[in-house]
């Protein structure tokens, strides 16, 4: 018994420091968020500074308040802050090594903040992935799918990617190709396009609509109509006018033809 106390003495002083740590840990994690939460809503409330900026900051500040309860945890159990820097000091080739790409997503990430080639809530490319973006922090940028799958891209490889920004313009344009019967007068079919297009509210007269034959194909005529718009309608309009044109088609009696095929037969 006497042997056991003993024991327990001489471990005591260690569970309590392991408690005090843990309850550290805790506490500094609910800080940090809740800080970073403060500060990404103060940035945020400023109409005047980019919501990108905001969540940029508010991840930084999280980091830095986890590390410095990191430095504390570790001078619980006697570890000096001074003897941690040597530490790393001297393992700083091995760190390198070992999270170079961590590194390397770091520094993409103050480069997109600093360049801001997209935002939060805008409509990206990149490097062959779509969707619009939700966050972008020190390490990684987060989109959303239009079938809302979450897709996670690190900053190093956003950084080197081509970006397709499509909402970085107020407007886009719209393009749309039909196809008409060669029997068809072409004229009365583009006329009866940049009516349909005309009648759309969504339709800007700056530039205006324009329609135009860019192919004569195997069995068909193909008109090519560029329509702009505010880039929030785009999806909209190009679904609405391609269904409103078919039906105007239909009813001044301009065919949309089906792919022929000749079939030629030799008897001998």
């Amino acid at each position: 018994m006497q042997t056991l106390i003993e024991t327990l003495n001489g471990y005591g002083p260690l569970v309590l420091d392991a408690v005090k740590a843990l309850a550290v840990l805790v506490i500094g994690w609910m800080v940090a968020g809740l800080v970073a939460s403060a500060v990404r809503r103060r940035v945020n409330a400023n109409e005047h500074i980019d919501n990108t900026l905001g969540n940029f900051a508010a991840s930084i500040i999280r980091w830095v308040i986890l590390l410095m309860v990191l430095v504390a945890v570790l001078g619980l159990f006697g570890i000096q802050a001074t003897s941690l820097v040597a530490v790393m000091g001297a393992a700083t080739l091995a760190i390198g090594m070992a999270l170079q790409g961590t590194l390397s997503d770091l520094a993409a990430g103050f480069m997109l903040i600093l360049f801001r080639p997209y935002k939060l809530g805008q409509y990206v490319d990149i490097g062959g992935t779509t969707g619009t973006v939700v966050d972008l922090n020190l390490f990684f940028t987060e989109l959303a799918t239009p079938d809302n799958v979450q897709v996670i891209v690190p900053n190093g490889q956003a950084w080197g990617a081509i970006i397709s920004n499509y909402s970085h313009h107020d407007t886009r344009r719209v393009d749309l190709t039909f196809c008409i019967d060669y029997g068809d007068d072409a004229d009365k079919a583009m006329q009866v396009i940049l009516d349909t297009a005309s009648a759309d509210a969504r339709v800007l007269t700056d530039p205006e609509p324009w329609v135009r034959v860019t192919n004569l194909g195997d069995s068909s005529v193909d008109l090519t109509a560029r329509i702009w718009c505010v880039a929030d309608d785009y999806w909209d309009l190009k679904f609405t006018l391609t269904k409103a044109v078919k039906e105007a088609f239909d009813a001044q009696g301009i065919s949309i033809p089906y792919p022929h095929q000749v079939e030629i037969r030799k008897q001998g």
